[in-house]
């Protein structure tokens, strides 16, 4: 990688890199044990349709009672906020991004009472030598300026050109499923007749990078959790869709240098697709509900007590899918299990449902709580019912 060029070096931002993790330092040492959290965030995940459909998404996202909507905001790709290079990165108003379908959906949200919860995640061609979106940038500290741009943007006190004061994002989320090809590449790569896993040393740049960018805006309350590891990998670096297991990912990103987070968020999916929440994985490298305490465990090893977001989960459906679907009426079965797991493991934080809404494509994802043609599958009023239960738990007065 040759050097940047000297506008592109931030050296205001790299220098408050070392003022970040020295206070994050001082905050990790002096801070308590993670204690239960008051409220499971109750949570759906579906981008496309909360960034394209909204009057279609938020009238029943409001009926569910979800707290939370973990949306992907694009740093680059077809849909990316930076899809033109900012002349000044760290600018929310610089005129090269684009952030119009975010703050709809923020501003949307915000009206109906429910929080944000930011992915970043896809690197803009002109940050990676015009590679996919699933290749870390040549340079971090262009992503570090992105992040922090974005959470200036979403600070609660930004302004726009408008007049408008947008809302405020308080959780954000570094990538997704980096450990798989979808999500970054390349995922092995040989070094002195050995192979390591490139991805996670990759994605420590990332995760450090949005980190520092958000933490940068010294507003109380931001929270970034790294990881958003798939529950499986095969780590097989010769296979034609190579991956890593999310343990030996989480390993290997701590050893390449992410000493802080302030939460792992993980794809808690079942080893087998018609397998229940509970069930424990067949295949030993998997990190699955089934197995949750050895996940809470691991990120304890690694890097002390922390929340755990569960930022993606979900069963698909027969119909439409018949190879990997299960019933509608055993999907909302396992709607309520997954709940009642997460609800009763003090770490957990955060259990997010993927989708609102079956994807009509072929080969598409049809785990959602409706289907791609509007009918209201029995899982809709057990997710309702779950999040009808934890928010009357909260509401009920302490003995």
């Amino acid at each position: 990688m040759s050097p940047p060029a000297a506008a592109d070096t931030f050296p205001v931002m790299v220098r408050a890199v070392a003022v970040v993790f020295a206070l994050a330092a001082v905050l990790a040492s002096a801070a308590p044990p993670a204690a239960p959290s008051d409220r499971l965030q109750v949570g759906i995940a579906d981008s496309a349709e909360v960034l394209e459909q909204p009057n279609r998404a938020f009238p029943l996202l409001s009926q569910l009672g979800v707290r939370v909507i973990r949306v992907t905001l694009y740093w680059g790709s077809v849909r990316g906020v930076a899809r033109r290079r900012p002349t000044d990165g760290v600018d929310p108003a610089d005129p090269a991004y684009n952030w119009a379908p975010f703050d709809r959906a923020v501003i949307a949200a915000d009206q109906r009472g429910i929080k944000i919860v930011f992915s970043i995640w896809g690197t803009p061609g002109w940050a990676n030598g015009g590679n996919p979106a699933n290749r870390a940038p040549r340079n971090p500290i262009w992503l570090q300026a992105f992040a922090y741009a974005a959470a200036r943007r979403y600070s609660g006190t930004y302004t726009r050109s408008d007049g408008v004061i947008l809302p405020p994002v308080r959780q954000w989320v570094a990538w997704n499923e980096p450990n798989l090809r979808l999500g970054l590449v390349p995922q092995w790569r040989r070094v002195a007749g050995k192979w390591v896993p490139q991805s996670a040393y990759d994605y420590a740049d990332i995760c450090n990078a949005v980190y520092a960018g958000v933490h940068m805006t010294l507003i109380r309350g931001e929270q970034v959790a790294c990881g958003a590891t798939a529950a499986r990998g095969n780590n097989n670096p010769r296979a034609r869709w190579a991956s890593v297991a999310p343990l030996g990912f989480m390993q290997a990103m701590r050893r390449a240098g992410v000493t802080h987070i302030d939460a792992y968020a993980h794809h808690a999916y079942s080893d087998g697709p018609r397998d229940a929440p509970g069930t424990a994985p067949r295949n030993p490298t998997a990190l699955t509900l089934g197995n949750l305490p050895k996940l809470v465990a691991a990120v304890a090893k690694l890097w002390g007590p922390k929340r755990i977001w569960i930022t993606e989960y979900g069963y698909e459906t027969s119909p439409p899918d018949t190879t990997f679907g299960v019933p509608w009426s055993r999907q909302a079965d396992y709607v309520t299990s997954a709940y009642e797991i997460a609800r009763h493991n003090p770490s957990v934080d955060m259990l997010v449902w993927f989708l609102l809404r079956d994807e009509a494509r072929f080969r598409g994802w049809q785990s959602g709580l409706v289907s791609s043609t509007g009918v209201i599958k029995p899982a809709f009023w057990a997710f309702q019912k779950e999040a009808r239960k934890i928010a009357q738990a909260e509401a009920r007065p302490e003995p």
